[in-house]
C-alpha cells in the first residue's frame, strides 16, 4: 500500500491514565503510548477529549509531554497536542507549552463557556490566540459541539484559514453529522478533515477525508488503519463503536485499554467523571472480547 507521506493519517486520542486520587500515570501513559503507535497509529493526540484535556492543568500538561520525549518519542513527527480553554490566556498558555516542546500541531477547541456566541466573537478569539502564538503551526480547529456547545461554521473556517494561511491546515469533525464532514470536504477539500465518529469514517475517506484522532485508535488501531488509508468499511469497527457508545464513552475507552493491556489500573478517571462499576465493566469486557474474536475468525 503505498501511503501520501503528506496524509494526516491515524492519531490516537489517546488515554490519560490517572492513579486513585487523579494524579497522571506517566509510566503507563508512555507505555500505551508506544503501543499505538507501535500497533498502526501515525501519531497520538495528547490532551484530547478521550484524553479529559479539559481536566488537565498545564503542570501536568508539561510533564506528560516530558514523558514520550523522555522515551523518544518524536514530538515533530508522532505528537500533536489538545488545547481546551475557556479564557484566551489558559489557551495561549497551553498552545505555547505544545510548540515550544516541538509538537507536530495543535488540536483547537472553540472557548466553551459562553454559548450563542457569533461567528465574529469566534474570529477574533481564534485570531488572538494564533497571534500571540507566534510559532503557531499545524491548527486543526476542532468542531465538536456535544461537549462544547460552540459549532465551527463553513463560513467562520474560511475566514480563519484565509487570514493564516499555513497555520489552519485542519478540522476535526467530531459532531457525528455525515452531513456537515460533507460540507467541510466540499468548502474545505485542500484542508486535512478529519472524522471522529469511526463509524463514518470510511464514508469520509473515500470522499477526501485525510484521516481520524479518535477514541477507540486506543484499542483496535490495526483495524482503524485499513479505514483511513483505503476508506474500507469495517463493521467490526462500527459495532465496537456502537457498544462502547451505549456507555460512559470515555470511561469505557480507559477501562478497554486496561482489557487490552491485561492491566486494571488504567480504569481510574479525574473528577468529576467517574469510572465504570465493576458489572458493567465485565459485560463490556465480554462485548469487546466477543466482536473482536468474530473479527479475528
Amino acid at each position: 500500500m503505498s501511503i501520501d507521506p503528506n496524509r494526516f493519517g491515524l492519531s490516537c486520542a489517546i488515554t490519560t491514565p490517572m492513579r486513585e486520587g487523579g494524579s497522571v500515570d506517566l509510566p503507563r501513559l508512555v507505555s500505551h503510548a508506544r503501543h499505538v503507535l507501535a500497533q498502526g497509529c501515525d501519531s497520538v493526540t495528547l490532551y484530547g477529549t478521550t484524553g479529559e484535556g479539559a481536566a488537565l492543568g498545564l503542570p501536568e500538561r508539561a510533564a506528560m509531554m516530558g514523558a514520550l520525549m523522555g522515551a523518544g518519542i518524536d514530538p515533530a513527527k508522532q505528537v500533536y497536542a489538545g488545547v481546551a480553554a475557556a479564557s484566551l490566556e489558559e489557551a495561549v498558555q497551553q498552545g505555547r507549552l505544545a510548540l515550544d516542546a516541538g509538537a507536530k500541531g495543535l488540536l483547537v477547541a472553540p472557548p466553551f463557556y459562553f454559548k450563542g456566541v457569533s461567528d465574529e466573537g469566534l474570529y477574533r478569539w481564534f485570531s488572538q490566540l494564533f497571534e500571540k502564538l507566534p510559532a503557531v503551526r499545524n491548527v486543526i480547529l476542532y468542531h465538536i459541539p456535544s461537549v462544547t456547545a460552540v459549532g465551527l461554521s463553513v463560513g467562520l473556517i474560511d475566514r480563519l484559514k484565509k487570514a493564516f494561511p499555513g497555520v489552519v491546515t485542519g478540522v476535526k469533525d467530531s459532531s457525528g453529522d455525515y452531513a456537515n464532514t460533507e460540507a467541510y470536504l466540499k468548502a474545505h477539500g485542500e484542508l486535512a478533515i478529519l472524522v471522529g465518529d469511526e463509524r463514518l469514517l470510511a464514508k469520509a475517506v473515500r470522499n477526501g477525508a485525510q484521516g481520524s484522532i479518535c477514541g477507540v485508535a486506543n484499542l483496535v488501531p490495526h483495524l482503524l488503519r485499513p479505514i483511513v488509508y483505503e476508506g474500507k468499511d469495517d463493521p467490526t469497527v462500527n459495532a465496537l463503536v456502537d457498544e462502547i457508545c451505549s456507555h460512559p464513552v470515555l470511561a469505557s475507552v480507559k477501562a478497554l485499554v486496561g482489557h487490552v493491556h491485561g492491566d486494571a489500573g488504567y480504569g481510574a478517571m479525574r473528577a468529576p467523571l467517574e469510572p465504570l462499576d465493576a458489572a458493567t465493566r465485565q459485560r463490556l469486557f465480554a462485548a469487546f472480547d466477543r466482536i473482536t474474536q468474530a473479527k479475528a475468525a
